[in-house]
């Protein structure tokens, strides 16, 4: 049995220093990309088994956008033209050519399929039909899967949306951020608030199952009351999900120089902010089941003042443990198309080699317009065991409903707790509780705020040296919020 989460004592100073900042790292996957390394001699030829059966997901990254935000450490560059476009969607052509008899021969059947960037309908109507085209041609897609499509305000016309709903897509993502205009110009978002407002307005019309609209906290100048405000907006268009991001600026963003010319980010105005508008966004009738997401489980206002309160018609408590079902996370595979997205084939992580700098993505893309053999892998990393239980425990432990004790015992033959006594720590210090008679680990709704500094507690050793590595190599020589709170 190895045990984790055992500190050296430069780790344990390490971590009294960042525990009073709260914003460390946004853990959406482990590991990061910075971590990973070019590879020789892999194939995803001989690999395609881990792709059997159904439930796999797809994602097709789009590389374009009208303009880089200034916080952005995506996969995307601007001033493409619709001939580039089209190049681009011949390459990802190509290699759907080259994997679909690998995905066939595994029997692959894929339950959903992303479409992110970058700006995905900054494409042309008749690219992103085409698309849609090319994936359903090329591979197997579940009868009743999810299709989810991301947009920004000023790509968002009635023409592309009617496509979109013509084609099945069951859930749409718009960054919005801020309803200030302020704000939006120190993000250096290309679209006003008006334009933001209309966009909504119109996705709505389409009635789309789920819509989901993303907002940043702690940007210089913003106020807790300036961020309810656009929450407030937000809500009275009533979209399903509300994400809330703290803003991150990484070596490469353009609000890089902007700090260097004395923009400070404060962490302890954040904080204050995110409490207050996750218990905002709770009161009117959102479920939190991340630090980030916050989703639509009753009708708020409607709700209250029809005397419903917290209860179903049929006078059962609609409580938020109802309307959370566990999802085992990692257990499949997960392929992508394109240039920047990154490919999951069960310890086998790849993907283009990480870039931020228009520059730096525009070489990437180049290298992969050039390519002739999109199966052949060369940049990625193969998990140890012990990698893989990290990273179970931090796919499950910093969403809800929580880290599932039976299934990490079944999967891996070991208790949990026992592998990870940084765990009980954090039950110790009320950031952690056992629910379910002690069978799920859930973070508290303390220990939810403070996920982006917990779950980098969770990183190895060796992924943490990588990781500094390529900082080192690159520059990155902050994250964000880089003034210490006074407290949480």
């Amino acid at each position: 049995m190895t045990v984790f989460g055992t500190n050296s004592p430069v780790e344990e100073e390490g971590q009294a220093m960042t525990q009073r900042n709260p914003y460390v790292q946004y853990m959406y996957s482990y590991p990061h990309k910075t971590a990973y390394r070019p590879l020789v001699g892999v194939d995803l030829r001989d690999y395609g088994d881990r792709f059997a059966g159904p439930g796999h997901g797809l994602y097709f990254h789009v590389p374009f956008c009208q303009s880089k935000c200034g916080y952005c450490n995506l996969f995307s560059v601007t001033g493409m033209g619709e001939e580039v476009m089209d190049r681009y969607l011949d390459c990802v052509e190509r290699q759907l050519g080259q994997y679909a008899p690998i995905m066939e021969e595994a029997g692959a059947v894929f339950s959903d399929f992303t479409v992110g960037g970058g700006t995905p309908l900054i494409l042309s109507e008749k690219q992103l039909e085409r698309v849609f085209h090319m994936v359903d041609r090329c591979l197997k897609l579940e009868p009743d899967r999810q299709i989810i499509m991301e947009t920004a305000p000023n790509q968002t016309t009635k023409e592309k949306l009617r496509l979109l709903k013509e084609q099945g897509v069951t859930r749409v993502s718009m960054g919005i951020q801020s309803f200030q205009g302020q704000e939006l110009k120190t993000l250096k978002r290309g679209h006003s608030a008006d334009r933001a407002r209309r966009g909504l307005e119109l996705l709505k019309s389409f009635d789309f199952p789920c819509v989901n609209v993303d907002f940043i906290y702690g940007i210089p100048g913003q106020t807790v009351d300036s961020l309810l405000l656009s929450l407030k907006e937000a809500v009275n268009f009533r979209p399903e999900e509300i994400f809330l991001y703290p803003l991150y600026v990484k070596h490469g963003a353009a609000m890089e120089r902007d700090l260097r010319e004395g923009m400070i980010l404060e962490p302890e105005r954040a904080y204050e902010q995110y409490r207050e508008a996750s218990a905002y966004l709770m009161s009117e009738g959102f479920c939190q089941d991340s630090m980030r997401r916050f989703v639509k489980t009753r009708r708020g206002r409607e709700d209250r003042d029809s005397g419903i309160g917290g209860e179903q018609r049929g006078g059962e408590p609609m409580t938020q443990e109802k309307s959370r079902e566990f999802s085992d996370c990692g257990s499949s595979s997960s392929l992508a198309l394109g240039c920047g997205g990154r490919s999951y084939a069960g310890n086998l992580h790849f993907c283009t080699p990480y870039a931020i700098t228009r520059e730096r993505c525009a070489e990437e893309l180049r290298a992969y317009m050039r390519q002739e053999d999109y199966a052949r892998i060369s940049h990625g990393i193969f998990l140890s065991r012990e990698e893989e239980k990290r990273r179970y425990v931090i796919r499950h432990i910093l969403i809800r409903p929580g880290l599932p004790r039976d299934q990490y015992q079944e999967r891996f033959g070991e208790d949990v707790l026992e592998d990870f006594p940084l765990l009980s720590q954090w039950e110790e210090q009320g950031y952690l509780e056992k629910c379910h008679g002690a069978r799920n680990l859930t973070l508290t709704p303390e220990g939810l705020g403070l996920s982006d500094w917990l779950g980098p507690q969770l990183i190895s050793g060796e992924i943490r040296r990588k990781m500094e590595e390529w900082d080192h190599v690159h520059g990155e020589d902050h994250g964000s919020l880089q003034r210490e709170p006074k407290e949480l």
